[in-house]
This record gives C-alpha cells, sequence and structure tokens, in this order.
C-alpha cells in the first residue's frame, strides 16, 4: 500500500481559488454597494456568518485530525466528518468558510468563490478518487458508494 499524499488536489484548488477569493474581497470592498446582499450593516448576516465560520472551522479541524491519523495509520477513515461525505475538507472550505465571509462581508460576489471552488473541486478530484480505490479497493468503493460525495448529508445513511 502506498503513503497518500497529504495535500492531495489542495494546491491545485488553491491555485485558483485563492487568487479568485482575494480579487472579490477586493472589489467587495471597493465597490461595496454594487455586490451587498443588503444596505449597510445587518446583524442578522453577521451572527449568521459567525455562526457558519465557527461550524465550518470545526468540522475543517476535526477533518485535518482524522486525515494525519488515517495517512499515519495509512488507514481508510470513514467516521467522524468522513461519515457525512467523502471529502468533508474541501466541503467545510466551499459551502460553509468561504459563505461565512460572504456573510460577514456583506458580499454575494465572495461567494463566487464556492462556484468556483466547487467547479475546480469536480475537475481534479477524479485522480485523488483512483489514489483511493487503487489503495484501498473493496473497501473504498464501497465507502463510495454510501457516503454522499460533498454535501455533508448522508441521506442514504440516514434513511435505510
Amino acid at each position: 500500500m502506498e503513503k497518500l499524499n497529504f495535500l492531495g488536489i489542495g494546491p491545485k484548488i488553491a491555485v485558483v481559488l485563492l487568487p479568485w477569493l482575494t480579487a472579490t474581497i477586493i472589489f467587495s470592498s471597493i465597490y461595496k454597494e454594487h455586490f451587498e446582499y443588503v444596505s449597510g450593516n445587518s446583524n442578522i448576516l453577521l451572527i449568521t456568518g459567525i455562526v457558519l465560520i465557527a461550524f465550518g472551522l470545526v468540522f475543517y479541524l476535526s477533518t485535518i485530525r482524522l486525515l494525519l491519523k488515517g495517512l499515519k495509520e495509512i488507514r481508510l477513515m470513514t467516521n467522524g466528518p468522513y461519515s457525512l461525505c467523502q471529502n468533508p475538507l474541501y466541503s467545510s472550505i466551499i459551502l460553509f468558510i468561504i459563505p461565512s465571509l460572504s456573510l460577514i462581508l456583506n458580499s454575494w460576489l465572495i461567494l463566487t468563490s464556492s462556484i468556483s471552488g466547487y467547479i475546480i473541486f469536480k475537475i481534479y478530484i477524479k485522480k485523488e478518487y483512483y489514489e483511493l480505490e487503487k489503495n484501498f479497493g473493496e473497501n473504498y468503493i464501497k465507502y463510495k458508494n454510501e457516503t454522499p460525495e460533498f454535501f455533508p448529508v448522508p441521506l442514504k445513511k440516514w434513511f435505510s
């Protein structure tokens, strides 16, 4: 069994996503009135953003902890965040952290970073799936068939 790459496709996503996110934050700051959800300050957006970013960071950090353990033991992780979706690390950033920034900064333009991040994820993720199947075989195929790819809502598990 090969040792898996800790970074996975993360650098490929980051090369496009980080400049895009940075640009949307800059444009949102300069042309605030063009990209606001609501005019002026909104406590509801701010509070929702803070709650969402807290959840996203907990999801992200618990995923990192399990990922490191799985890489050290060369073991397929299927518990914790990995029981909710196959890619909780990418999900936490694209579905929770970036949208929370969008709410905190009151800018719908920042939310386009999640869309571009998801598109980049879909383009490159096949390489990770190939490595996982090569290393974990039937165990990975079973996990892949039973667990949602990206959105952490395992309806199949809940209703079976």
